[in-house]
């Protein structure tokens, strides 16, 4: 059971090394913590915008594409242990965290663009998983895509933090589908390690775009605030509910951190490099290089691959949707309140936070709504990515500036190994923004 809270707060001091209510509290340790926050982050991150994106990588580019996999796969650690870092270290959430120490015009800024691209990118989100249930279920798109809309909404308004957890944890697993999709696509060995371990770059519009769509949708902005927002929720569902009490992490928090997020992001990665393959090894070998639908890549698969792998595809689409779209939708409701001051947090029934749970409502709707402007689906995932890709970079910078921050961090400031790798990542997705404007301009 956690400690009763003391009748009075401590001083508001900087975030400590190792506090004794750090040291007494229960430690989230063992199997369950290695397959929970960073196993849903790491899945969410494996939307049906990334799910898109990548089959259209594969179908278009081939298996020359794959080494992408393991190249993102340290920058995907970095990016969202720093976020887990800032929310253990601090007690609070990103935007919490920008409210705190920045002006506000610039706390705006940034928040206008991360609303943007997690409502855009939960629309598409909700279209893809329509588009791969209609595969399946012979009824019209639009009437799926407002069903699964109120679906999702329904869970984050009447569940709890601790059940839609447990939720995500199974519905992660679904992404496993694509591990036995690109089996069934019987790849060709050789392809395939050529295309892993040596990088093929592509000075061209085609390529770049790719590129950029698959760095922004890996490292999605939603990636930052949802893991830095899952920290303190898992602090409050430990009896922490006072900003003093969340304060402060001990070198054996961090560490746990560490391990989850790493096992979470090989699992998210694996599926990655999985799709492509698949896609690589059936559309891109026959030369199917456009993909306008989610349904279209499932159902092409099966021709080429059996009917197996096409219902996987579709399977694995679905299945990650519902845990994907109300990351975007709740991971907005956190950014927007915790910028304004409102009450927030899935731990907080509707009637305690009322203005937190319209917030989820307004952007579940307005991707919802998204749906009815005669959009493609697949080509809005891609796009989703691209958007993601612009507004990652800055992010990521931000981020490593609080991070090495001591009044922010205290004396929990990045050391030298994920400094080096925190740097490496934002150079590296700063570039590959600025090689596609080149590209556009050309």
């Amino acid at each position: 059971m956690p400690n009763p809270v003391p009748v009075e707060e401590p001083p508001n001091n900087l975030p400590g090394p190792e506090s004794a209510l750090t040291q007494t509290q229960p430690q989230r340790r063992g199997v369950m913590r290695a397959l929970g926050l960073g196993l849903i982050t790491g899945a969410a991150d494996d939307d049906p915008s990334a799910i898109g994106t990548y089959a259209t990588a594969g179908a278009a580019i081939g298996p020359s594409f794959l080494w992408t996999a393991p190249v993102t796969f340290p920058m995907m650690v970095a990016v969202v242990y720093l976020s887990s870092k800032l929310g253990l270290v601090t007690g609070e959430g990103l935007f919490a965290v920008i409210k705190r120490n920045y002006p506000r015009w610039f706390l705006y800024t940034v928040l206008i663009g991360v609303l943007f691209g997690n409502t855009v990118e939960a629309g598409a989100d909700i279209g893809g998983m329509a588009a791969a249930l209609n595969v399946l279920i012979p009824v019209p798109i639009g009437v799926i895509v407002i069903a699964t809309g109120l679906v999702i909404l329904a869970v984050q308004i009447w569940g709890s933090y601790t059940m839609i957890r447990n939720i995500f944890r199974i519905i992660a697993l679904a992404l496993l589908a694509y591990i036995g999709s690109a089996i069934l696509a019987k790849p060709d060995t050789l392809a395939v390690l050529k295309g892993t371990f040596i990088p093929a770059i592509r000075f061209n519009k085609e390529f770049l775009s790719m590129l950029v769509a698959v760095i922004g949708t890996t490292l999605s902005a939603y990636l930052y605030t949802w893991q830095s927002n899952e920290e303190v929720e898992e602090k409050i569902a430990m009896g922490r509910r006072r900003l003093w009490q969340r304060r402060g992490a001990s070198r054996a928090e961090l560490k746990q951190s560490m391990w989850d997020i790493v096992f979470g992001m090989f699992f998210s990665n694996a599926v990655m490099y999985f799709i492509i393959l698949s896609t690589a090894s059936t559309l891109f070998r026959v030369g199917k290089t456009n993909i306008s639908t989610a349904a279209d890549a499932a159902q092409a698969l099966r021709p080429l691959a059996g009917n197996a792998a096409g219902l996987l595809f579709a399977l694995g689409v679905i299945g990650v949707g519902f845990l994907a779209v109300p990351v975007m939708t709740t991971g907005a409701a956190y950014d927007l309140c915790q910028s304004v001051g409102w009450k927030h947090g899935l731990y907080r029934k509707p009637a305690e936070a009322k203005k937190f749970y319209v917030a989820i409502a307004l952007f579940t709707m307005l991707a919802i709504g998204i749906n009815f402007f005669g959009i493609n689906p697949m080509k809005a995932l891609v796009w989703a990515g691209i958007i993601q890709g612009f507004s990652t970079p800055p992010l990521m910078l931000l981020i490593m500036r609080m991070t090495n921050n001591k009044k922010i961090m205290g004396n929990r400031v990045n050391g030298r190994a994920i400094n080096v790798l925190g740097w490496i990542t934002t150079i590296a997705i700063f570039g590959a923004s600025v090689g596609l404007i080149i590209a556009w301009i050309k």
